[in-house]
């Protein structure tokens, strides 16, 4: 089973946090905000209160036994900075962050983060790879087994609602965003009606995704 600490439980990172979770993976959430971790504690492996500045206390938690790391603090430089450095000494294999501008994306990048990305501009979590595939646009690796896609909606799926594709339980992955022009929709709602030119943003293991650019 893969395992993932992820820190920052804001809407993105409580998103990606979730998903993760449903798709089998143990994930171990961290956040300063006690409400912010309580509102992800049932949905998660382990969510606790605690600051990621402090690479003693990442190690006290585990976070160095994980196969891959979320840093989803993009509106606090100075502790995505310091959360991405104490990941990289803990020797987490791969690190994905989010960032808050294209100064922050390069400060992070020198870090050595694997992935960053600024979702405001890219569009939910839109990253820099390309995958061979007609629908598919962007990739977001997350380790050897899971990633992320952002992806056209298939045009069978068009004037469908995410309830009655049932995603989920028939091909194993998790729209976790849907962005439609300028709009966002993240953790869309069952009754959300795909349209024509939405960009789906999907999360899954490897062997379910490759399904999905086939569709």
């Amino acid at each position: 089973m893969r395992s993932f600490v992820v820190i920052g439980l804001g809407l993105f990172g409580s998103s990606v946090a979730r998903q993760l979770c449903a798709l089998g993976a143990e994930v171990l959430a961290i956040d300063t905000n006690p409400d912010l971790v309580q509102q992800v504690s049932t949905d998660v492996t382990s969510a606790v209160v605690a600051d990621a500045r402090d690479a003693e206390v990442l190690r006290a938690l585990g976070a160095q036994e994980c196969d891959g790391a979320v840093v989803a603090i993009g509106d606090d430089l100075a502790g995505s900075v310091l959360a991405t450095m104490n990941l990289k000494e803990l020797g987490i294999g791969h690190i994905v962050c989010k960032a808050h501008d294209e100064t922050h994306r390069r400060v992070l990048e020198k870090l050595g983060a694997d992935k960053v990305l600024i979702p405001e501009k890219e569009g939910a979590d839109r990253l820099a790879r390309s995958l061979t595939s007609h629908n598919v646009l962007d990739f977001i690796e997350l380790s050897n087994d899971y990633g992320i896609v952002e992806i056209s909606a298939p045009k069978a799926w068009i004037g469908k609602s995410l309830k009655d594709l049932n995603i989920r339980a028939k091909l194993g992955v998790n729209v976790i965003a849907i962005e439609r022009g300028e709009k966002i929709s993240v953790s869309p709602r069952a009754e959300y009606e795909i349209a024509k030119n939405d960009i789906l943003v999907v999360l899954g293991d490897y062997d379910s995704l490759t399904v999905m650019q086939e569709l």
